[in-house]
């Protein structure tokens, strides 16, 4: 997967330096000349000089080809700002932004952006937010110990029923759409085709419930 980082602080290098080593293709972005000595002389991807807002920074990485873009600087205007251009101007598929002040997560989400917060567990956060492509994350709570999912339920899993879904601990339906109606599921209601559904899932849980759907992951 192409991935661009704006940012190279604690968290953006961190996350960058991981997922290259899962062979993913990452672009980091950063003002700052000391960026390649964080990331550390084994990183394999490209590092690009300047501020993740500016048009031709992003176009010098990538942008028009990315298939994931993380805003993880130290400013949460910064990050709103380049989130919003990968998002509405570049068709960024996957976009993500680092929150410093939890009191802005209502804005960021009204603007359709997944937040990631806190240092502590913040880049291994992004990362599983990143590579899990055909799970719509929602958001990620807080503590970083669950995240709520949406997914489109399959033609194989017509007529399954929620509590085969459910896996005590780990996941858990929450709410299905259907018809543009939003309801509150129990264990004995069957999915539709189509269906929209909502799930509470903790990070360890994310593999399993790719393998229950049936999600091929992608080999790189």
């Amino acid at each position: 997967m192409k991935i661009i980082i704006m940012g190279c602080g604690r968290v953006g290098s961190q996350a960058s330096q991981l997922l290259a080593k899962l062979g993913h293709d990452v672009t980091v972005i950063d003002h700052d000349n000391n960026a390649p000595a964080r990331l550390g002389p084994d990183f394999k991807g490209k590092v690009v000089p300047g501020v993740g807002f500016d048009r031709n920074v992003l176009l010098a990485a990538g942008i028009e080809t990315t298939e994931a873009f993380v805003a993880a600087s130290s400013s949460d205007n910064a990050n709103i700002i380049a989130a919003r251009i990968a998002r509405n101007i570049f068709r960024v598929p996957r976009v993500i932004a680092r929150l410093y002040d939890p009191l802005r997560a209502e804005i960021y989400q009204r603007l359709g952006l997944t937040t990631i917060s806190t240092t502590g567990w913040g880049a291994q956060r992004i990362v599983e937010v990143v590579t899990h492509t055909d799970l719509d994350v929602l958001h990620v709570f807080k503590d970083g110990g669950t995240t709520l999912v949406r997914i489109e339920i399959p033609a194989r899993l017509n007529g399954y029923q929620v509590m085969q879904m459910n896996i005590q601990g780990e996941v858990m339906v929450v709410a299905i759409t259907r018809s543009d109606q939003t309801f509150i599921p129990v264990s004995g209601t069957e999915f539709h085709e189509g269906d929209l559904v909502h799930l509470a899932v903790i990070p360890t849980a994310m593999r399993r419930l790719e393998e229950l759907l049936g999600i091929e992951r992608s080999q790189l």
